[in-house]
């Protein structure tokens, strides 16, 4: 009947608004030990882009996928990608998750990058 978890109560109305606005979105998960980044569309909610710190060659890079280094290369991956498919304005989702620590850098990152939100 209700949601009692606190995070996805303020996803709910995050994801409500930037429906009603209909802007593609970035959305971001965490989890301890990643950190995940979709953008998807405003109208057909298709996947157009996504990175996570589980892919190959970040994976590489990364001694542990769940901290900010992490978040700021997904970050910059994402934006990369995003540009690479001609999207450079966005709404960002953060999944009720409170903006600071990785869910800012992975923000900070792609606005270094290009994205703006």
């Amino acid at each position: 009947m209700y949601n009692t978890n606190p995070r996805l109560r303020r996803a709910k109305k995050t994801r409500a608004k930037i429906a009603e606005l209909q802007v593609t979105r970035l959305s971001v998960h965490r989890t301890n030990t990643n950190i995940y980044a979709q953008i998807i569309s405003a109208g057909a909610n298709k996947v157009l882009a996504s990175a996570s710190s589980l892919e190959a060659d970040i994976k590489k890079t990364l001694k542990n996928g769940g901290n900010i280094e992490a978040a700021a290369q997904i970050g910059k991956r994402i934006a990369e990608k995003a540009k690479k498919i001609g999207i450079t304005n966005v709404a960002f989702d953060r999944s009720g998750y409170r903006y600071h620590g990785r869910v800012k850098a992975l923000a900070d990152a792609a606005r270094e990058n290009g994205l703006s939100f």
